[in-house]
């Protein structure tokens, strides 16, 4: 009895192992790979190599060939190839323009994704300040409350925008948190007009940050950058003073990734008081 949970984790495991080890076949130049072929190469019975294309084919990892019965990788693989992609490329492209913009302002610098409801920082400089934020690259916040969340569901396209929004209760991290989805539609507007978006005491109290885009080379805005510090240093008009320096960094990376026009939604910053 004490064996079956053992027994189900190893067998689980297997399952994830043969997979990837499956999937790995289809980087070795193959076009396209049947059944038994990669029962073949895997050492695996053809009813488990069946069941497994069958479920990579259901995910859209593999699809199937209707004529050949063969399997090649499907569109979902290319779309997890093309995200992989694009961080590589933020990476190289922010790491100097983060540098500099962490050096020029003394503040924490961040780059973030947008997953669904929740921002992801991908990249991050510490301030060289003794009082600083507390963070980590990974580190998830909900989108809604924080600058880097608003400006990024700000150019999300309105069909996007929209089946993100729907029957989302926002969590109410402080009393500043916008407090529902109406409210945050008119403040994603002013973000849109502004190009920039801000965050005093929305997700934390005490911190402030403020954001701009990075467009890739479509002009598409893949992520935003932005600077953050206690309110202490970054209240009000002290934040907005960063406007300018934190818009000219996203553009610096979106340059590096291939942008081109600043005619395509880049606002002007207010000036500095």
């Amino acid at each position: 009895m004490t064996d079956a949970p053992a027994r189900r984790q190893h067998s689980t495991l297997s399952s994830v192992r043969n997979a990837a080890r499956l999937l790995k076949e289809f980087g070795r130049g193959d076009r396209e790979i049947g059944v038994t072929e990669l029962s073949r190469r895997l050492g695996i019975g053809k009813s488990t190599a069946h069941r497994l294309l069958s479920t990579l084919a259901e995910e859209r990892l593999l699809e199937q060939d209707p004529q050949t019965g063969a399997y090649r990788l499907g569109l979902a693989k290319y779309e997890l190839g093309a995200s992989v992609a694009l961080h590589t490329d933020l990476h190289e492209a922010c790491s100097p323009v983060l540098d500099q913009l962490r050096n020029a302002t003394r503040e924490t610098v961040q780059v973030a994704v947008l997953d669904g409801r929740q921002v992801v920082y991908i990249e991050r400089r510490e301030s060289p300040q003794t009082l600083r934020l507390f963070g980590r690259v990974g580190h998830r916040n909900d989108a809604h409350c924080t600058s880097t969340g608003k400006l990024l569901l700000a150019f999300l396209p309105d069909d996007d925008l929209d089946m993100v929004l729907t029957g989302w209760k926002l969590p109410r991290k402080t009393p500043f948190t916008v407090p529902d989805t109406r409210a945050l539609r008119t403040a994603l507007d002013k973000v849109r007009q502004q190009g920039w978006a801000e965050n005093i005491s929305e997700s934390e109290l005490g911190v402030a940050s403020i954001a701009a885009p990075i467009r890739n080379g479509r002009g598409t805005v893949v992520a935003a950058v932005s600077v953050a510090g206690p309110v202490q240093r970054l209240g009000n008009d002290s934040l907005r003073r960063f406007a300018r320096p934190v818009v000219e960094a996203g553009l610096a990376i979106s340059r590096r990734l291939g942008y081109r026009s600043a005619a395509t939604g880049t606002h002007r910053p207010p000036t500095s008081p």
